[in-house]
């Protein structure tokens, strides 16, 4: 995942394969707990989900303001790219 579209591809596999989502329904401007019924447990399964294909640890923190598809794939990027 070199790029942000390659991160955002990945993530609406994810999204569509492990939550069932709707592939109408992934946009970057779309709210994981609003628009896509993500809770809680849901957004643990997609850390850890995303720690397992990037195999770099997520901080918890990071992922507390993260409220749309689009900041899942700037931290994701950011994760990635932060050697």
């Amino acid at each position: 995942m070199k790029t942000k579209d390659e991160v955002y591809t990945r993530l609406t596999q994810i999204l569509e394969e492990d939550f069932e989502i709707e592939s109408d329904d992934i946009a970057l401007d779309a709210n994981l707990y609003e628009d896509l019924d993500l809770d809680s447990i849901d957004a643990v399964d997609l850390v850890v989900k995303l720690r397992e294909i990037t195999g770099k640890k997520i901080s918890p923190d990071a992922f507390k303001a993260v409220r749309t598809v689009e900041d899942v794939v700037n931290e994701v990027y950011k994760l990635v790219h932060d050697e």
